[in-house]
């Protein structure tokens, strides 16, 4: 029922997940990415927000203590503001980069190494005003806001929760001496700051799974399209038989270049066929030059018998060398005896001919 309603019920083949890719359609999770960011940020704070500050107190610090006439004097100006400018750049400019590279491998951790312009080119049927509606009050557009506000209404259930806790030591600040009610401050800051941040990399997470869910969810295939991409990957049954056919024919004209070359032609005596050649002046041990299975190895052997190649019967033998060896190899150490034996046998057969 459900192939002839044309559900989409299979799931994506590589090759359509192959293509969604080039066009940039990947499974991506905003949130993951903006909880990645800011646990990189409060890790950067904590490294390097000694050194920030230090050098925003200095340049306040020589502002401060400048001669207020030096403020009037435009020629005392310019060298004070690019010394305050270079102290800022120099305070951020590790951080903005690890900023960038933190970015860059939230990016990298959900869709890996991906570059395509595809997303960004212009489409007609953005402007289309009832497609935007429907993303908007559509099914997922519904979705998305009540999972932005179920995500907001957890934030902030955290975030009274650990207050909430809180609420003695926030009742004391003004008691307290403006150090200690400082220090006090920053360490609720920094506690209330790691619930929220926890809360958010669980969001992130869930939203990933979502997310990598709903991509493939969309890409599935219906059953008549896996059909068609099976048929186009493999083609048609002609266009197979005719290859067939081809590969068929190049295998026979090989047997029919290569046997008559042979020493020997070792059998099973009907299931394998395998064709040995020797010459001590070019190889250091015999080599396969054709070899063959059920309707191959009859060939092999007509076509021995057509020019008088000796066809020797050595089962173990055959089957060892067909699974063993490849055509153009010489043949492995292990079968060196048993090759030697048949060989010699038919060296004495061809000196009794002769004889």
């Amino acid at each position: 029922m459900a192939e002839e309603l044309g559900e989409r019920t299979e799931a994506p083949s590589g090759r359509k997940l192959g293509q969604a890719r080039s066009k940039g359609q990947v499974a991506k999770s905003q949130d993951l990415g903006a909880a990645i960011s800011l646990v990189g940020g409060l890790i950067l704070l904590m490294v390097f927000g000694a050194s920030v500050f230090r050098a925003m107190g200095l340049v306040m610090s020589r502002t401060l203590e400048s001669d207020p006439a030096d403020l009037i004097d435009v020629s005392a100006i310019e060298p004070a503001l690019v010394w305050s400018l270079g102290q800022g750049a120099m305070a951020a400019a590790p951080i903005f980069l690890i900023v960038v590279l933190v970015a860059a491998f939230s990016q990298y951790v959900q869709v890996g190494w991906l570059w395509t312009l595809e997303p960004v080119k212009p489409k007609l049927s953005s402007l289309n005003p009832i497609s935007g509606i429907k993303r908007v009050f559509g099914k997922r557009g519904l979705v998305k806001s009540g999972s932005g506000i179920a995500k907001m209404g957890v934030v902030a259930l955290v975030a009274w929760l650990v207050m909430a806790r809180q609420l003695r030591r926030l009742a004391a600040l003004p008691a307290m001496e403006a150090a200690a009610a400082l220090k006090t401050i920053m360490m609720l800051v920094a506690e209330l700051a790691a619930w929220l941040l926890a809360v958010l990399v669980v969001i992130a997470l869930i939203d990933w799974v979502y997310h990598r869910w709903q991509h493939k969810a969309d890409l599935k295939m219906t059953k008549q399209e896996v059909k068609d991409e099976r048929r186009m990957m493999d083609g048609s049954p002609e266009v197979k038989k005719r290859r067939m056919r081809m590969a068929m024919d190049i295998a026979m004209h090989r047997v029919q270049q290569a046997v008559p070359k042979a020493d020997v032609v070792v059998t099973n005596p009907t299931h394998f066929a395998v064709a040995l050649k020797y010459d001590p002046k070019m190889m250091r041990a015999p080599r396969v030059l054709a070899k063959g299975v059920d309707f191959m190895a009859m060939r092999i052997r007509h076509v021995a018998m057509a020019t008088h190649v000796q066809i020797v019967e050595r089962p173990p033998l055959a089957r060892a060398l067909y699974w063993g060896t490849e055509v153009g190899q010489e043949v492995s150490p292990e079968h060196y005896e048993a090759v030697a034996e048949v060989l010699a046998f038919v060296y004495r057969l061809k000196e009794k001919k002769v004889a």
